[in-house]
């Protein structure tokens, strides 16, 4: 068994990582494949705004021909400036169920931390500040939605075995259409919206939706300060980010709340094209754009995981038009049920707030982290 560095040059070692996953999950149904092409360019340092600012490593293990597990980590310059810290963060974790290869993979990482002077090791989290958090924990029955990540139940013991502790959990959830809420929920956010001079804009097209980017941009910067992983984004990253919404987007699923012309919030809802991505192994060609695009007509899930309120709203009721827009989303909609996801456990109000119109909690992903 032997630990390497993947060779950003180099296609077998780029395929070996790509492919691992892909053995590890074969016959698990809940797992959802991620875009392979997405992770071959994160591989080569390719097309990621990431990369502008910060620097990465990715680790194999090997044995003889076979892949066993594999490791991202990074350098966030950005995070660490704004947080005044030394923190690594490692990402795409996947091992077979040995604890001597999970080992190996966290001794590279620990050892690529020190070498750049960083003190801490904090995972998984991705290469953007939209990714999907953690290693899940709990739910494992639950099948995932697409860029949330999904990991065998051995993980646990895995990381636990190496020295690494909880940071951080975060929950998801379901919401059914057929829940129904009180007809006073909604006529307290109409008086709210009439009170504060609040509107909700709603989109028919995509080019109206990328018009008001650069309102959403500002929310998000301003909005989650509070949360652990929070570093500003700047126009590059909000861009990538952008056409990935875009990508998978239906404009009427999006919600902004205006005060007075300005965005206040915005609701993030999108077509859960799992299913589609399942059956086009996480290839567009030559037939994933076919599965992708049926999958977005057909499917009967969405999914929720982007809910944002400028600070100076959250106490003025702009939370509860946000989730009376969430519920009317599904019952405007064909959508039959919809995955919230990853609240942070620290943020009570929202839970107990998203428990109250219905949401059902059923995953748990936690963050991990090591003094180096």
């Amino acid at each position: 068994m032997q630990i390497q560095p993947v060779n950003p040059r180099r296609a077998a070692d780029i395929d070996a990582f790509i492919r691992l996953p892909f053995d590890l999950y074969r016959h698990t149904p809940q797992w959802v494949p991620p875009m392979v092409a997405e992770i071959g360019h994160l591989c080569r340092g390719q097309k990621h705004p990431f990369f502008h600012h910060s620097e990465a490593a990715f680790f194999l293990v090997r044995r003889g021909r076979d892949t066993l597990g594999r490791i991202a980590v990074m350098d966030n310059r950005r995070y660490n400036a704004y947080h005044d810290a030394r923190t690594a963060f490692f990402a795409l974790f996947e091992s077979v169920d040995d604890v001597a290869v999970a080992s190996a993979l966290f001794d590279a990482a620990a050892q690529w931390a020190r070498d750049r002077g960083l003190d801490r090791l904090v995972g998984p989290r991705g290469f953007a500040r939209g990714d999907g958090l953690g290693m899940l924990v709990e739910g494992y029955e639950h099948p995932a939605v697409m860029n949330i990540p999904y990991h065998h139940a051995y993980y646990q013991r895995l990381v636990s075995a190496v020295g690494l502790e909880k940071e951080i959990d975060y929950l998801s959830g379901t919401l059914w259409r057929d829940h129904g809420l009180a007809p006073r929920f909604f006529e307290l956010a109409e008086r709210v919206k009439a009170r504060r001079g609040l509107e909700v804009l709603q989109f028919k097209t995509k080019d109206e939706l990328r018009a008001w980017m650069p309102g959403i941009h500002k929310v998000y910067n301003e909005a989650f300060t509070h949360i652990w992983n929070y570093y500003p984004v700047d126009e590059a990253e909000i861009r990538h980010m952008a056409g990935q919404l875009l990508s998978v987007a239906d404009p009427s699923l999006i919600k902004l709340v205006l005060h007075q012309g300005e965005v206040a919030g915005f609701l993030l809802a999108f077509p859960d094209i799992s299913d589609g991505l399942r059956r086009a192994g996480g290839r567009l060609w030559p037939l994933g754009w076919w599965h992708l695009s049926r999958e977005f007509r057909r499917t009967r899930r969405a999914s929720i995981n982007g809910l944002g309120l400028l600070p100076r709203y959250q106490g003025l009721g702009g939370s509860v038009i946000l989730y009376s827009e969430l519920a009317r989303t599904l019952i405007s909609s064909r959508f039959e049920e919809a995955d919230v996801s990853q609240v942070s456990e620290e943020n009570a109000k929202s839970l107990a707030d998203m428990r109250a119109i219905g949401v059902r909690w059923t995953k748990r992903h936690r963050i991990y982290y090591q003094s180096l």
